[in-house]
């Protein structure tokens, strides 16, 4: 079977003019979707964009730097193409297009190598994956994962089909521990070249350190500010970020919305996108002035443009993803959903998209399943690289549809020979990062957990929370008389006895920085209110010390603090009274979906969150004297 020859479409939008000046202010060249320059080309996208479209029934091809056109076959559009309705999944006469007897193959084998959330886990992750039931009926359960294994078995699978293409369901990188995190992400994105990853869908935590950042991801350079870390360049990404619903204009998207490829003379369409919901789980600003669609409308939109450029096969690379029954096994799709099967929001995507979509790789709820919904596979690949989803299209010469489709979630065990290339990569950056990972900064007396109790409390919490507020509370500082951490921007425990800079960073991966900014009292019963959603999602944040309050939670949302219980070192808040309040940057812009936060006056800036915890172990602990645990005890459940 000969090797396809992947051809981008240009027909996705382009980056906008103002991300792209953005950017070059920096000093960053931008990935502009291979244009040519002068007489030369780097692929079939740029001969397109510079000389128009090709003659019928060709299609332009890049050889030796020169475009030139070469004859392809067109499958016919059928009835619902201009239409955008599903086909019948039938070739339209039971004939090859020439009208005659076709010698070869009536079908083409492709395969799609499938994961997601990935999020910089380079090196072995902790968590193991559940593959049965003992005989004495408890778990069977193996270790999975680390990019030198997970290469190894994307190299093993991409072996059985010559016809391959990897992506990447969002949160390649962001929220990554300090091996990668603290290079900005570039070790798995130069990890990633080596793997021969083809395309990834932006997820939430892309936008971590905003668009520009993302965008020097795909172009290369050295960040603006921190330079080559690791004392070379950087080159960007070799593959391609796509996103269909991250709009920076009208008709303009951040990178491209899909990508056509073609497999002997078959065209499969790669749309990718992340969730709507974005902008509540990242830094505003890192969002600033780009809008995310919502992901049915938009994949719906393009159905009928892609029909009209002979594609028929119809992938959906998206950040958005179910919920499977607690010990389901990775294959299952089992969980309290219709029919018994998962629940969450990729389920209504999957019944809203059109028909005309085949499969749905999916992702954001670190889950592993393998599901039909609606007549669409619908798959996801856990977290961190410990699962790779490897899905089968058996697609029809005649017509470009697919035949038929079938997805098994592969486990990445540590049983196979690592990827030389990509071991040397990751011991080169362990050996730059090791003396400051295992740095140590404090000492802990018992394991402080990101673990909630009833009242939605935690040990590890309780503890940043601390933390911030005494790096803020010097009136020079921001005059702080209250703290407040997220759940979400805590990713680990940290580990009775020594903490080292490594495990504090890991704690708290994003770089945030903290403000202090003024609230009232009356704001700050709002800010508490904002706790429990209509949805029936609860979002609790974590208290310093010496800020106590009680709530019931069978009353109305809306109404479940007692604001007369609310006090700072046991005086009642005023409504009228201001107060100086710390958040990270990510909290205080209204991340979270707490604008309250949005709204406090006289900010000032201040340190680095993993700093501030620092800098409160090395103050308040010793290997003789350990940092105790904190009592549980600043949040009260009523009735």
């Amino acid at each position: 079977m000969p090797q396809a020859t992947p051809r981008s479409s240009l027909q996705g939008a382009r980056p906008s003019v103002f991300l792209l000046a953005g950017a070059f202010v920096t000093g960053m060249f931008l990935f502009v979707h291979g244009g040519c320059g002068g007489d030369e080309c780097q692929d079939a996208a740029g001969c397109r964009e510079d000389k128009g479209p090709p003659a019928s029934n060709t299609a332009w091809v890049c050889e030796d730097k020169r475009c030139e056109q070469h004859s392809v076959q067109v499958p016919p559009p059928d009835s619902g193409t201009d239409a955008g309705t599903p086909d019948s999944g039938m070739p339209d006469s039971g004939m090859p297009d020439s009208g005659t007897p076709d010698a070869g193959p009536t079908t083409v084998s492709v395969q799609v190598l499938a994961f997601n959330d990935f999020h910089g886990q380079l090196e072995e992750p902790a968590g193991q994956i559940l593959t049965g039931v003992a005989p004495d009926g408890g778990p069977v359960r193996v270790n999975a994962g680390g990019v030198t294994y997970f290469a190894r078995h994307i190299a093993a699978l991409r072996a059985t089909n010559p016809n391959t293409v990897v992506v990447a369901a969002g949160d390649l990188i962001g929220a990554s521990p300090l091996l990668s995190g603290l290079f900005h992400d570039e070790p798995t994105v130069e990890a990633m070249n080596l793997i021969g990853l083809d395309l990834v869908a932006v997820g939430n935590h892309e936008f971590d350190e905003g668009s520009t950042e993302l965008l020097r991801m795909q172009s290369g350079g050295c960040h603006p500010v921190d330079g080559c870390l690791d004392g070379d360049g950087f080159p960007g990404a070799h593959f391609k970020f796509l996103a269909a619903n991250v709009a920076t204009g009208v008709d303009r998207t951040l990178f491209p919305r899909y990508d056509v490829r073609e497999f002997e003379g078959v065209k499969v369409a790669f749309i990718g996108m992340t969730l709507e919901d974005t902008p509540e789980s990242v830094i505003p600003t890192g969002v600033a002035g780009l809008t995310f669609k919502d992901e049915v409308q938009t994949v719906n939109a393009l159905v009928p443009e892609l029909r009209r450029q002979g594609v028929e096969a119809i992938i959906v690379v998206v950040h958005q993803g179910g919920i499977p029954t607690s010990g389901s096994l990775v294959n299952e799709c089992k969980g309290a959903g219709a029919d018994g099967l998962i629940s969450g929001a990729i389920v209504g995507l999957a019944k809203g998209l059109n028909d005309a979509v085949d499969v749905i790789v999916s992702g954001h709820t670190h889950q592993a399943y393998n599901c039909v919904i609606d007549g669409k596979v619908v798959t996801s690949a856990s977290s961190m690289g410990q699962l790779v989803t490897d899905i089968d299209l058996t697609l029809s010469k005649a017509t470009g549809d697919v035949v038929e489709a079938r997805a098994n979630n592969v486990i990445v065990t540590r049983d196979v020979q690592e990827v030389g290339a990509v071991k040397e990569l990751v011991t080169r950056y362990q050996e730059l990062v090791t003396p400051r990972a295992n740095r140590v900064i404090g000492w802990v007396s018992q394991t402080l957990r990101t673990q909630t109790d009833s009242a939605g409390q935690s040990t590890l919490g309780f503890v940043i929370a601390d933390s911030h507020l005494e790096a803020t509370k010097p009136a020079n500082l921001g005059g702080a008389q209250v703290a407040f951490m997220n759940p979400g921007g805590m990713r680990a425990n940290i580990a009775q006895g020594e903490v080292t800079y490594g495990e504090a960073f890991t704690t708290q991966p994003f770089g945030n920085s903290l403000v202090t900014l003024t609230l009232t009292g009356a704001q700050i019963e709002q800010l508490l209110e904002r706790q429990w959603r209509p949805s029936g999602a609860t979002l609790m944040l974590l208290p310093s010390a010496g800020f106590t309050y009680a709530f019931s939670a069978s009353a109305p949302i809306g109404s479940r603090v007692d604001p007369a219980s609310i006090r700072i070192n046991g005086v009642p808040v005023s409504p009228t009274a201001e107060y100086r309040v710390t958040a990270n940057n990510y909290l205080a812009s209204g991340g979270d979906g707490f604008p309250v936060f949005a709204e406090g006056t006289n900010r000032l800036g201040g340190a680095v969150d993993s700093d501030a915890l620092e800098a409160y172990l090395k103050a308040h602990s010793s290997m003789a004297s350990p940092l105790p645990a904190p009592a549980l005890n600043r949040i009260t459940l009523l009735p």
